[in-house]
């Protein structure tokens, strides 16, 4: 009985990690696209926006490195 509550606990946080990780990765994707379209909306693109456009995309090059490894 020992034996299956670290496999559980190890289990659990890979889970948590995953979700974590999977929130994150739609909250980028969700920030890259509204910075888009906030950037394109009005047809003209400012320094700003595209450093912020840059900015964003780098933390999210960044967050796909994170990716949680399965030890499987």
């Amino acid at each position: 009985m020992k034996d299956k509550e670290p496999s559980d606990s190890k289990e659990f946080v890979g889970n948590l990690k995953n979700g974590i990780w999977l929130f994150g990765l739609s909250s980028w994707v969700f920030g890259i696209t509204d910075r888009s379209i906030a950037s394109f909306a009005d047809g003209y693109l400012s320094a700003l926006d595209l450093t912020q456009l840059f900015t964003a995309a780098t933390f999210f090059v960044a967050w796909l490195f994170l990716k949680p490894t399965s030890r499987v």
